[in-house]
């Protein structure tokens, strides 16, 4: 498809963009896609409510639009977002559309899974909800981020990761910290490289673990240590 004879690119690509998100079934799969993990059509079919030969027409336009990569191992199809790029815009929108503010949980099932998600997940690759907004609050008060002008990491807290043995990706288009807007709690948390490296290494190291079947995480023992000992972080 390709803009009409005098129109702007530039509104047409965006109408284009909009147009993609502008699904419900497609912003279902994309919002499940913000755990950073790769889905088959069939999972992100079960999760959307809708028959497999539906998702797969969605998945097919999100790809050929670029919001979507596609894997390929024997007989599966995979699927994940493109980028961080990607998640970043999916996660702001959300936060710009308050989910649950015009509707409410159906059942007590719907009701925990949307309070574990507002206590901890993940958005994309980096730690978000009550405990990515504790996290970033913590470094904060210790000087390892500054909020005032931007997010940024200060030497302090570079050393830091290094002290933990985190090692921050340096060289690429992405910035090494980065404010994400967070949907449930209205208040900026960590994104970027330093987001993306510290919730790798609470996942890999044991301090928080997944839940359920969506982007929920919790904090183990181990963790609530581990957090208390090295951001001053008393109840998680």
């Amino acid at each position: 498809m390709t803009p009409r004879s005098g129109k702007n690119d530039s509104a047409f690509a965006l109408a284009s963009l909009a147009g993609l998100l502008a699904d419900e079934t497609r912003a279902a799969c994309l919002l499940a896609l913000l755990d950073g993990r790769a889905w088959t059509a069939g999972e992100l079919a079960r999760h959307a409510g809708v028959a497999a030969s539906t998702a797969s027409e969605h998945l097919g336009k999100l790809v050929a639009g670029g919001l979507l990569a596609e894997e390929r191992q024997g007989r599966h199809r995979y699927v994940r977002l493109a980028d961080a790029g990607v998640a970043q815009l999916v996660e702001d929108l959300a936060a710009h559309a308050v989910p649950g503010a015009t509707a409410k949980p159906g059942t007590l099932r719907e009701s925990g899974a949307g309070s574990a998600m507002a206590r901890g997940r993940t958005c994309y690759d980096h730690l978000a909800g009550r405990l990515g907004i504790t996290i970033t609050g913590a470094m904060t008060a210790r000087g390892l981020l500054r909020q005032d002008t931007g997010f940024a990491l200060t030497d302090q807290g570079v050393a830091w990761f290094g002290e933990l043995g985190i090692e921050l990706a340096r060289g690429g288009r992405r910035p090494l910290a980065r404010a994400c807007l967070d949907w449930t709690e209205r208040r900026p948390h960590l994104a970027g490289v330093a987001g993306a490296a510290l919730c790798g290494h609470a996942l890999d190291s044991g301090w928080c673990v997944r839940i359920g079947s969506q982007r929920a995480v919790k904090v183990t023992p181990a963790g609530a240590r581990a957090f208390g000992a090295h951001l001053g972080i008393e109840d998680l």
